[in-house]
């Protein structure tokens, strides 16, 4: 953790009585700011370096294997489909079946389970698979806000789940088209809704990385076992279709799918409610996560490790 903890000082001099180390000058905040001034390069610095050693390790670490077999679900599925047409003369061909498909597909397979299973892999290791690493000491030993660390280590996860499921929905889709003519295929994205339907589900899928990133990141910090709140969590998106409008709105999967390009009926049993407008939806997604994001800066300042207790 050497070359990390230089990065993360930001050019903080120790005090005196420490090896080599100045006095600081005098109005000096223990935040590193001057006469009260908080240091937000500092911070943004201290942040950018925690998420760059975080990235590393969910790009190249044991942890992430799972989230990579997750994220070749949805391909997996597309390309057997590209394959079953291939060779059989047989099934629904159209490109509005197809464009429907992917619609259930996504909201059901894609955002309820691999996104959501893998957000929840991703985020609540952040600090648990710290401590079952017998690390996170190291962080804390380092001259850094505990709420900057959180911030860096969020925006690790968001960048590497984000990066990950958009291209799995970019593969997905490619393969969504590829047993259809290309003349057809063409129509569909050069003057049908096939492109602005392409970028609707790559906001959604950034947006569910930062919305469920947050509520995972500050649950991992919260519980020592993350599991319970994850599958409660989990049943809660689940039944939002059986729920009142009022009670639907509690619910990140609910705004989600306001912004999904299709929508699909679950029958009967569904209450039925107006989706949440883009200009609702997208805003209320970023603030919430702001205010869980915070919460769990609050949480994790007054963590302590005891890795006797794992």
């Amino acid at each position: 953790m050497s070359e990390e903890r230089n990065q993360f000082d930001g050019g903080i001099s120790a005090p005196s009585g420490h090896a080599g180390g100045k006095a600081p000058a005098a109005g000096a905040t223990s935040d590193g700011g001057r006469g009260g001034k908080r240091p937000w390069g500092l911070w943004r610095r201290q942040a950018l370096a925690v998420c760059r050693l975080d990235l590393k390790r969910n790009v190249l670490g044991r942890r992430i294997l799972p989230i990579y077999l997750l994220a070749t679900l949805p391909v997996v599925l597309f390309v057997l489909r590209f394959f079953a047409l291939s060779v059989t003369r047989g099934g629904e061909r159209s490109l509005g079946f197809a464009t429907d498909l992917f619609g259930v597909v996504f909201q059901t397979f894609m955002l309820r389970f691999v996104f959501y299973f893998g957000c929840v892999w991703v985020f609540m290791n952040l600090f648990r698979g710290e401590i079952l690493d017998r690390s996170l000491h190291y962080y804390f030993l380092t001259p850094v806000r505990r709420e900057v660390l959180v911030v860096g280590k969020y925006l690790a996860g968001v960048i590497t789940t984000a990066g990950l499921f958009v291209l799995s929905t970019l593969a997905a889709y490619f393969f969504l088209y590829l047993p259809h003519p290309p003349v057809a295929v063409s129509e569909a994205f050069l003057h049908g809704p096939a492109l602005r339907y392409l970028g609707d589900y790559l906001l959604v899928v950034v947006l569910g990385c930062i919305g469920y990133g947050a509520v995972f990141l500050l649950m991992g910090a919260l519980f020592k076992n993350p599991v319970i709140p994850a599958v409660a969590i989990l049943g809660w998106e689940w039944c939002i279709f059986l729920l009142p409008p009022v009670l639907k709105k509690i619910s990140i999967a609910y705004y989600l799918q306001s912004l999904c390009p299709t929508q699909f009926n679950h029958g009967p049993i569904q209450i039925l409610a107006e989706p949440s407008p883009p200009l609702i939806a997208i805003p209320g997604i970023i603030l919430v996560s702001a205010a869980l994001l915070l919460l769990a800066g609050l949480r994790v300042r007054r963590m302590e490790v005891s890795y006797s207790t794992e």
